[in-house]
C-alpha cells in the first residue's frame, strides 16, 4: 500500500495541473441568448450559452513582432489553429484566405495561429503549397492552451468584440459551403460590437 502512495500523489498532482490548463475559461461574462440557426455544414459548431473571458496572451507574427488578440477589439475574431503537419489544414487554408478577403470590409478579423514547434517550417510550407500571401501568427510554446485547447487541428474559435470566447468548432469544416458566409454575417451582427 505504501508503494502506491507516491504514485497516487503524482497522479493527483498531474491531474490538478492538467485541469488548471485545460479549463481556463471559467469566467462567464454574459448569456449569449438564442443561438443563431446553423447551416448543416456548421452542425458541429458550438455557440456558447455564456460568453467566457479568456486570458490575455501575446503571440508573435512571422516577423517575430509581439501581437495580441486585443488589437482586434470591436470585431468578431475567428482564431484558426493550424500546423504544417496537419493534413486537413492544407485544404482549409485556401478557404480561410477566401473568408478573409470576403469579410475585409466588415467587423471581422481572421487570425490564423500556427502551433508548429519550429516556426522556420512555416514559410517553406507556404511556398510549397502556394500560400505565399497567407499571414499567420505563431505559437511554438502552445500558450494558446491557456485560452483554448490545441489538441485537435484544425480548430476555429470565435471571440466577440471584447475578446470573450463565444463559440468554436474543432476539426475540418468545408468553409467553402454556401451556408458559411450568411452564418458568419449572423455571428458578426450578434457579437462584433458586443
Amino acid at each position: 500500500m505504501n508503494k502506491l502512495l507516491p504514485f497516487t500523489m503524482l497522479l493527483l498532482t498531474g491531474s490538478l495541473h492538467l485541469n488548471a490548463v485545460a479549463s481556463p475559461n471559467e469566467a462567464k461574462v454574459y448569456e449569449t441568448g438564442e443561438p443563431i440557426a446553423k447551416p448543416m455544414v456548421m452542425s458541429r459548431f458550438v455557440e456558447l450559452h455564456n460568453a467566457r473571458k479568456i486570458k490575455d496572451i501575446d503571440f508573435k507574427d512571422q516577423q517575430l513582432k509581439t501581437v495580441n488578440l486585443k488589437q482586434h477589439q470591436g470585431k468578431l475574431v475567428m482564431v484558426n489553429l493550424w500546423a504544417t503537419w496537419c493534413a486537413p489544414c492544407i485544404k482549409e487554408i485556401p478557404a480561410m484566405q477566401a473568408i478573409k478577403a470576403r469579410n475585409k470590409d466588415k467587423d471581422f478579423a481572421l487570425v490564423p495561429i500556427s502551433i508548429d514547434e519550429d516556426p522556420a517550417n512555416i514559410q517553406p510550407f507556404f511556398e510549397k503549397h502556394g500560400f505565399g500571401e497567407y499571414a499567420t501568427w505563431i505559437d511554438p510554446d502552445k500558450d494558446i492552451d491557456y485560452i483554448m485547447p490545441a489538441d485537435l487541428l484544425p480548430a476555429s474559435f470565435f471571440l466577440d468584440g471584447k475578446g470573450n470566447l463565444v463559440g468554436f468548432v474543432r476539426g475540418y469544416i468545408d468553409w467553402t459551403d454556401e451556408g458559411i458566409q450568411p452564418y458568419l454575417d449572423g455571428l458578426i451582427a450578434k457579437y462584433a460590437n458586443r
